[in-house]
């Protein structure tokens, strides 16, 4: 590999974005993180109302505390969830702009382009 092309792989690893000013670094930590079925239950719980650590806990009794701590910080590395503090207690949040940005990068774009293809065989 060229020195320039390695130094514009490393400015793009650098900064998460591709040479088209994609945003793949963080689209990968968001589908890493959607990957797995605790972690999408996690998202689940929060859609209908913040929840403290406790309660999030509390709803995997399958599941030892670190490990569901574990995939809450999955969570919140792709910017999926928000921790904050309330007085003793950690309450989560959902931050649902990881999610639009998947859906109006891929599913948007995708849906258009098949309904485009329908609307062709319809005209046919």
């Amino acid at each position: 590999m060229s020195r320039d092309k390695g130094m514009a792989a490393q400015a793009s690893d650098d900064d998460g974005r591709d040479d088209d000013g994609l945003d793949d670094g963080r689209d990968d930590a968001v589908f890493k993180a959607l990957a797995n079925p605790t972690r999408r239950r996690i998202l689940d719980m929060l859609r209908d109302k913040p929840r403290t650590t406790g309660e999030v806990c509390d709803a995997f009794p399958n599941l030892d505390r670190t490990t569901v701590l574990q995939h809450i910080r999955v969570l919140e590395k792709a910017e999926l969830a928000v921790g904050y503090r309330i007085g003793r207690t950690r309450q989560l949040a959902l931050a649902p702009l990881p999610i639009k940005r998947i859906h109006d990068r891929w599913i948007g774009e995708y849906t258009r382009a098949a309904v485009g293809l329908l609307a062709e065989l319809d005209d046919d």
